[in-house]
């Protein structure tokens, strides 16, 4: 089943314009990239790029569908799988030649993965919505869609996953476009408004953390060399 097609009837009605289409499409297409790239950087080989690009890409629907005992969406339609691992196989050999500064330069991998981290959210706390769960429930299933797929990816690189220290609006935009979701969506406001409002909340936080620096505080320990310099102060 595709990830769209698994939405409640109303925001599937809501979600099948082809804009919503290509941003699910570039969310892939950007959460494989930062699959590979990671590879990339751990030293991986093929095998390791494609399956981190998979990881990305299909981790977080993956996640919302075993927490909501639903059926695997990529089970019966692999077309997001299939796309990672072409992204995966297309940008392995750039990777290598560490030939990627030119989209680190344009931040288009962190654009594309705003609006897949937009829509994945959305998408996700719908679905949960219409299984019955409850709207806290909801937003956190939406959250583990928009966010579950680079959780794993950077636990199978061997690191601290980035969403966790980073400081950047990441997690705490998906949490707060999700909550909006469940609020309007409890407030029966029109199903237009209950997908784009959210939509647009995750976008608007996730490029303010990137263009103005925008983030969580970062929880710093104190070394021992300064607990001395504070006690001598």
């Amino acid at each position: 089943m595709h990830l769209l097609a698994a939405a409640t009837p109303d925001v599937l009605e809501t979600a099948l314009g082809g804009l919503r289409i290509v941003l699910e499409y570039a969310g892939t297409v950007a959460f494989a990239v930062s699959g590979a790239v990671a590879a990339s950087r751990r030293r991986m080989d093929l095998v390791g790029a494609v399956v981190l690009a998979c990881l990305v890409a299909v981790g977080g629907g993956t996640m919302r569908d075993l927490l909501l005992r639903e059926p695997v969406f990529w089970m019966e339609n692999p077309t997001l799988i299939l796309i990672a691992v072409a992204t995966a196989l297309a940008i392995a050999p750039f990777a290598r030649r560490r030939d990627l500064g030119a989209l680190a330069r344009h931040r288009i991998v962190e654009y594309s993965d705003a609006a897949g981290l937009a829509i994945f959210v959305v998408i996700g706390t719908g679905i949960a919505l219409h299984t019955g769960a409850h709207p806290v429930a909801a937003v956190i299933v939406g959250v583990a869609n928009g966010v579950g797929g680079g959780v794993l990816r950077d636990l199978f690189a061997a690191q601290v996953p980035e969403v966790f220290w980073n400081g950047q609006l990441y997690a705490t935009a998906a949490l707060g476009g999700a909550a909006v979701y469940a609020i309007l969506d409890g407030l029966g406001l029109p199903n237009d408004v209950v997908f784009w409002v959210p939509l647009l909340v995750i976008l608007a936080l996730r490029l303010l953390s990137l263009w103005l620096g925008w983030g969580v505080p970062t929880v710093a320990v104190v070394q021992k060399r300064e607990l001395q310099t504070e006690s001598h102060a």
